[in-house]
């Protein structure tokens, strides 16, 4: 999923970066500038960047309700689909590098054996379920697909460097960190963050999503790239959040790659900044004008359910999972 392909490469060394040339980040956003205005946050009471970022509800109320009134909610179907989807990429790709450090240059033959071979920690934790079913068709196709771009990547780097040793096999094979833990508390954000993934030598964040493309995903990239640059001080300008859905039994991925300017940055501290104020103050931003279908807060905001249903929007990228809540209960 997070592996570019020859042509996004060149995209973003002669499309993207050479605009961040021109146009510079502001040294104020930058995030190792943490401890003044604008980063410095004024309340101590952290967030995840997922609730930073996630715009889901227009108006914030799934923060309040989860932060100010502890609610706890069971995750629908797409979000236990989503999550589970996740753990595959995060535990064949760290399988992938095990199996390297131990074999080697005779690694390929494990690696092929992925396909089928490696069991997640999501499948090995679950007990069976009624979605169980629905959902297994898209875990082997995305272990499938997963398994065999990593054995490509491998016997690609094997045919150009036959006496490289584990270390370096690993490096350029799969340069991609995933699930990477960051402290975010410089920007008053959680100790205990975790990036989907990132991509070295270039430090590029990568952000995985098995639903909708939604305009504010790109504010998730921004957090993490944030983070790390409090965290390094080492700039981070290029964001890419990873599409994957499913047609006719393959898996179709669009990349959205990005750069990681100013007006991303200023959007993702104004997000911050209101969000984590409603949640010091306790203030209930209310009910926004529409509330998605698949917010796991729907039955609490609105238990009756007597707001009209409207249609959200066209499937742009949506996959099986979001496809199938296409709606949204709006406000009389």
């Amino acid at each position: 999923m997070y592996f570019a392909s020859t042509e996004e490469q060149r995209w973003v060394q002669r499309g993207l970066l050479p605009d961040l040339r021109r146009q510079p980040v502001a040294e104020e956003l930058r995030g190792w500038n943490w401890d003044r205005p604008p980063l410095r946050s004024i309340y101590d009471r952290p967030l995840g960047v997922y609730e930073v970022a996630g715009k889901y509800c227009p108006t914030g109320r799934d923060v309040f309700l989860r932060r100010v009134q502890q609610l706890k909610t069971v995750p629908n179907v797409g979000m236990r689909e989503g999550q589970r989807l996740h753990r595959v990429v995060a535990d064949v790709l760290t399988e992938a590098k095990r199996l390297i450090y131990v074999h080697g240059q005779a690694s390929v033959p494990f690696l092929e054996a992925l396909a089928s071979g490696v069991r997640s920690r999501d499948e090995d934790d679950a007990r069976p379920t009624e979605e169980d079913d629905l959902s297994a068709t898209k875990v082997r196709a995305v272990r499938a697909f997963e398994s065999r771009r990593i054995v490509e990547r491998v016997e690609a780097v094997l045919a150009r460097q036959p006496h490289i040793q584990a270390d370096g096999l690993a490096m350029l094979a799969l340069p991609v960190s995933v699930e990477m833990k960051l402290d975010g508390r410089f920007l008053g954000l959680s100790e205990h963050l975790a990036a989907d993934g990132i991509s070295f030598p270039d430090t590029a964040v990568l952000d995985l999503k098995f639903g909708l493309r939604e305009p504010f995903h790109r504010l998730t990239t921004t957090g993490y790239a944030l983070v790390l640059e409090s965290l390094f001080e080492r700039p981070v300008d290029v964001g890419c959040v990873v599409y994957a859905r499913f047609m006719n039994g393959r898996i179709v991925v669009e990349r959205d790659f990005h750069l990681i300017g100013d007006e991303l940055r200023q959007m993702f501290v104004e997000e911050r900044d209101e969000k984590v104020r409603l949640v010091a103050e306790e203030l209930d931003p209310g009910l926004p004008a529409v509330c998605p279908r698949s917010c796991p807060y729907l039955r609490t905001c609105r238990p009756a359910d007597q707001g009209r249903v409207e249609p959200l929007r066209g499937p742009m990228s949506a996959n099986l999972v979001d496809a199938a809540q296409p709606e949204a209960v709006a406000a009389h």
